[in-house]
């Protein structure tokens, strides 16, 4: 996950609208479903399905009262966690 684009995605979800998001999502998804996809590609889909998740949850923990720097930092250190476990 990359920080830089999740604060992007997390801007874009706050001035537009989080549905954006999830359709593309669901989008990527389906891509993965082609069987020509080498595993560089596939893992770029990943990365990019990984950071708008995380760019959701973001979005989520500042609808319920964070600032977006205390969001991202919570989001963060979630993720840490969970690898260091």
């Amino acid at each position: 996950m990359k920080l830089p684009v999740i604060r992007q995605l997390s801007q874009f979800i706050a001035d537009n609208d989080q549905d954006y998001i999830i359709e593309t999502i669901e989008v990527l998804e389906n891509l993965t479903e082609v069987p020509s996809l080498k595993d560089e590609e596939l893992d770029v889909i990943g990365e990019l399905i990984s950071n708008m998740y995380g760019a959701l949850e973001v979005q989520k923990l500042v609808k319920e009262g964070a600032t977006q720097k205390e969001a991202l930092n919570n989001f963060m250190q979630r993720v840490l966690g969970s690898i260091d476990k």
